[in-house]
């Protein structure tokens, strides 16, 4: 793929270089559906509106990064039906526990009403993250559109390829430079899970008595911190810190306490620290939710850069998550005349 790059200042004064991938382009839809942004912001914000949805940011955050991190943002990852046999990529292990379908398909219902078959699911989903993510108290960055639908789903590679919430750090920074990310900008996509929730079935493995069959409990656990998870989890509904993952499910058998979740002290709000470095000051004092979370502080490059992150008011990561998920964003297969823009985002138009 052609990558052209191009210098652009961010609203909120850092300066970043912005990858434009063939094929898409700024305001892509001014011409054929003008307010098709305006519509998906609106819509954005009447779903934050609603005290149900509150963890839609971060629902949305990690279905994204489920669909671009398999084979580009092609919204294959929302298919329900690929008018085929074959058992659809959302059915794999790692997407089970997805959430924030509803949100796309609200969005697709008042864009069809404005410009039927035009804009893409795909470029929904980034456009619609992108903005829970700036009203939740995070960067803005620009986003490119003009990504057109899969026909296609991926089960075997979305089984395989999600990195795992329980892999350890060189498993996930193999899969992230796959995807063509370095070091420092994996670190800084995991600062996403400051935002959201996680069931405490994520969690309680790490507690077990053959933990990674290693014979014993995740040694990575301090004894206070074992002792709080224990008390949090066995109060169905209860709350306390962390995330929705970006990574995917353990794929463990729903026990008792799985309506449990731990949360941030805040929620997924509006508010600016809402989106800060609280993510990386856990893992400096060991009180990472996920395994591979903590991990971070397992390898010297990646020790350091959460320390990095931790030094200042919030810029400096912000300055790179943004620059993440722009890379992020521009992972793309399909533009101009390849694969289709659906009509129904979890259906796969026939081929003709």
């Amino acid at each position: 793929m052609k990558i052209l790059l191009v210098l652009l200042s961010l609203a909120s004064g850092i300066t970043t270089l912005l990858a434009e991938a063939d094929g898409l382009r700024l305001d892509f839809y001014e011409q054929s559906c003008p307010n098709a942004e305006k519509i998906i912001m609106s819509q954005v914000q009447n779903i934050l509106a609603q005290p149900q949805f509150q963890n839609a940011p971060a629902q949305l955050l990690r279905l994204l990064f489920h669909d671009c991190f398999i084979e580009g943002c092609d919204a294959s990852v929302l298919l329900t039906d690929t008018n085929g046999t074959s058992v659809v990529e959302r059915q794999a292990i790692p997407n089970r526990t997805l959430k924030g379908f509803e949100f796309i398909d609200m969005i697709k219902e008042e864009l069809e009403k404005e410009c039927p078959g035009v804009v893409s699911c795909s470029d929904i989903m980034v456009l619609a993250t992108r903005n829970c993510i700036l009203l939740s108290g995070g960067p803005y960055y620009p986003v490119y559109t003009g990504r057109r639908d899969n026909n296609q789903s991926f089960f075997s590679e979305a089984l395989s390829d999600i990195p795992r919430p329980n892999g350890k750090i060189f498993e996930a920074l193999h899969l992230f430079s796959l995807r063509g990310f370095n070091t420092r900008e994996t670190v800084a996509l995991l600062g996403a899970h400051n935002i959201g929730r996680i069931s405490c079935q994520f969690i309680l493995p790490r507690l077990g008595t053959n933990f990674l069959n290693e014979g014993s409990a995740d040694s990575t656990l301090r004894g206070g911190f074992i002792e709080e998870i224990k008390l949090k989890c066995q109060k169905s509904n209860s709350s306390f810190s962390n995330t929705e993952s970006l990574v995917s499910s353990l794929g463990v058998t729903e026990a008792n306490w799985s309506m449990s979740y731990f949360e941030e002290e805040f929620s997924s709000s509006s508010s600016q620290s809402a989106f800060g470095t609280h993510y990386y000051q856990k893992l400096m004092r060991g009180r990472g939710l996920l395994f591979a979370d903590q991990q971070l502080m397992a390898n010297e490059e990646t020790a350091r850069i959460v320390g990095e992150y931790t030094l200042d008011d919030g810029t400096v990561f912000r300055r790179d998550f943004a620059r993440a998920m722009v890379k992020m964003s521009n992972l793309v297969s399909l533009t101009g005349s390849q694969g289709q823009v659906r009509l129904n985002c979890s259906v796969a138009l026939k081929s003709s």
